[in-house]
């Protein structure tokens, strides 16, 4: 078997050349103190596998940002499940914008996990994906064999932070156009790095959905996250404790440029927990999008190598 990243990414094949049509879709019941809500997701591969992928996505982002990723992990017959968290995509909302937090998100993935059956998976997790799998991988019991983090560290750049908190504070509930809804990502989401038109096009199309009785295109994410963002939690987060405890082997993915995970912050990481390595995205700022072959490459390998 490949021993190393290098050993194997030279079999992945180019997914911008591949179809990308989930093979199932999914729904199931989430939890809060309002009630009840519906987490959405999409899934690829074998149903039978032994082998199950989680990808959980950024702040204001949804599942179908991994189809890339996907696609490519089914192809070599994992099952991977790419949900929307509660309040974007296909999910329901919150009632109560004070429980978009992350105590929530971790109970909605605890219960997709149980959902899947699996007794093991690995965990992809970009931004506010990343933070959940820290908490979960860093508890007593945890079912996470390996760990993808994307572009997040267990505490979180103040300047990043207030980048996001100002294009959050502005994010149109709504566009006229496609065209319009794929400008405005193109600004916000810039960081991301120097994508392909197909891959801005596929950002888009799923990050909006047609509204027929007003002849618009409405913004897939929750208005109400950006008030929740704007709660202490968020600045004050400190995921250390989870971070020490983490058993399983970690990938951190980082963006040169990215102003949430600066480079010190990542060689702390390692530092602090030597199961780390570091993989670092040239020309890219927060996040890496695992859409482009290279950072497919790296994930693919990694969750790839064998104990």
């Amino acid at each position: 078997m490949p021993t190393s990243i290098a050993a194997i990414t030279e079999n992945v094949r180019n997914p911008v050349d591949i179809a990308l049509k989930p093979e199932r879709y999914g729904r199931y019941l989430g939890l809060s103190k309002m009630g009840f809500h519906e987490i959405a997701y999409v899934e690829w591969g074998p149903k039978d596998a032994e082998s199950v992928v989680l990808c959980v996505h950024g702040l204001t982002r949804q599942g179908r940002d991994f189809d890339y990723l996907a696609v490519e992990l089914a192809s070599r017959g994992r099952r991977v499940i790419c949900p929307d968290l509660v309040g974007r995509g296909r999910s329901g909302r919150l009632r109560d914008p004070a429980d978009y937090n992350l105590l929530q998100y971790c109970a909605d993935m605890n219960a997709l996990i149980a959902h899947t059956g699996a007794t093991s998976i690995d965990w992809v997790g970009t931004s506010l994906g990343g933070l959940i799998g820290m908490v979960l991988a860093g508890l007593p019991g945890h079912p996470i064999r390996r760990l993808v983090i994307n572009d997040i560290g267990p505490t979180v750049s103040p300047e990043g932070l207030a980048r996001i908190g100002r294009y959050m504070a502005e994010m149109p509930e709504h566009f006229a156009t496609m065209s319009d809804a794929e400008r405005y990502l193109r600004n916000v989401l810039a960081p991301f790095g120097a994508l392909e038109d197909e891959h801005w096009h596929h950002l888009t199309r799923h990050s909006v959905r047609w509204n027929d009785a007003d002849q618009r295109y409405d913004n897939l994410c929750d208005p109400m996250i950006a008030q929740a963002f704007r709660k202490p939690g968020y600045i004050g987060i400190n995921l250390w404790e989870y971070w020490d405890r983490i058993d399983a082997p970690i990938l951190v993915v980082r963006g040169v440029k990215s102003d949430l995970l600066q480079a010190y912050a990542a060689r702390e990481m390692a530092r602090h927990n030597p199961r780390t390595e570091l993989y670092d995205v040239p020309e890219c700022g927060h996040a890496p999008t695992l859409m482009p072959r290279q950072q497919v490459e790296a994930v693919v390998a990694f969750l790839s190598l064998q104990p």
